[in-house]
Parts: C-alpha cells; structure tokens; sequence
C-alpha cells in the first residue's frame, strides 16, 4: 500500500506560501524554519530545483516531511538555530510562525545570520476585520489567519506591520520586499500598499537583509 503524501499542486497550496516561493531565487539554498509538512519545501524543490532543508519542532510534521522525501529534522527555532553556521542559506524562511517563538527579536536576527535572506509571514493584528472585533465585541478576535482561540493559540507575540517595519528600521534591517494580501489572499490595489496595508492587510510576507557593514 502506497503510504506516501501527494505531491503539493499550485491550487493546494497557502497563497502567502506562494508570495514566498515568488521570491526565492531559483537554484538557491533554503532553509524552512517550522517547514509544517514540508509542503513549501517540496514546492520549491519541484518548482525552483532548490536545496531544500528544514527544521520543524513537532514531531508529526518531521514525519509527513520525511513521507515526502525531504531533509527536515526536528528542532525549536528559538533554540536551534544557533547552530547553523553564518551565511549556511541563501534563503531563511520562517512562514507565520514568528509571533509564535518565544524571543521573535532574537529568532529574526538568527534567520539573518545564517541566511543571506530572510523570508517571514506573519499575522497583522492591526487588520481591520481585528480592530472591529476588539472593538465592538470586546473579546480576543479570531480571523482565517488567527483562527485559535485566545486559551489554545500559540500565539504569544502578535504584532502589526507597522510594529514589524519599526522593529527593521531599529536593528538595521533591510525590507528588500513588502508584500500585504487580505482576508482573501488578494494583494492587489492602494489599500495594500503604503501605510494603508497595516489596515487592510490580513497578513504580510516581507523579504529581508542584513545592512552591509
């Protein structure tokens, strides 16, 4: 009996996931920090021809990665990383999984050191579908991409795009590319571009470097 995980197809896939292969240079080293399933990983792999590695915490996720024939092995990204040399990657993706690490200032730096890229997504808690709901419900809102309840999330570092471009502009981050979609994936039109996508934006996928020097 054929045990093994299908294939990952363009349509099965998050959208933010592809915004992220969109800037991955075909060819490239990547490491996928908490890579899930390794449906990115074995994307990129098909798709760009890349040298796919990953790190995932649970235990599951290291076995449906193995299942599809991947380098993945189980590790915690606020303590793991520091064990990969710098510069190891052309890319260090981290896929909604930031505002879940325990020191997101320090794990970002990490990516950056041992990437000559980093690649992260995150949740916007500032999205308006948020403030709405904070505001007129008075309760922790739950959105398609915040979608545990406040007692079950792992979600202990929420932050806004804004928050996020404050944070890069302070360590000397640079923001190569910014991307931010809505509730329905589209990242199309003003209201995503500029100031306006820490409003509007669901979720935002940024593509990051060291300053040199």
């Amino acid at each position: 009996m054929n045990t093994s995980i299908p294939a990952a197809r363009t349509r099965d896939i998050r959208r933010d996931l592809l915004l992220i292969a969109e800037m991955v240079a075909p060819q490239s080293r990547v490491l996928d920090v908490g890579c899930g399933d390794g449906m990115l990983l074995e994307y990129l792999s098909r798709e760009k021809k890349v040298d796919a590695r990953g790190i995932e915490v649970r235990q599951s996720g290291v076995n449906a990665c193995v299942a599809r024939g991947l380098s993945v092995i189980q590790g915690d990204a606020d303590t793991d990383l520091r064990d990969y040399p710098d510069a190891a990657f052309d890319y260090a993706i981290l896929s909604l999984t930031l505002q879940a690490t325990r020191n997101p200032r320090q794990v970002l730096r990490e990516l950056l050191r041992i990437g000559k890229h980093a690649i992260v997504s995150f949740p916007n808690f500032a999205y308006w579908r948020v403030r709405m709901q904070l505001l007129l419900d008075g309760r922790m809102p739950m959105t398609a991409a915040l979608d545990d309840p406040w007692y079950e999330t792992q979600n202990i570092h929420l932050c806004t795009i804004r928050d996020f471009d404050e944070l890069c502009q302070r360590d000397g981050i640079v923001v190569e590319q910014r991307i931010a979609v809505d509730g329905q994936g589209n990242r199309e039109g003003w209201r995503l571009q500029g100031a306006a996508a820490n409003v509007f934006g669901a979720q935002a996928v940024y593509l990051l470097r060291r300053r040199a020097g």
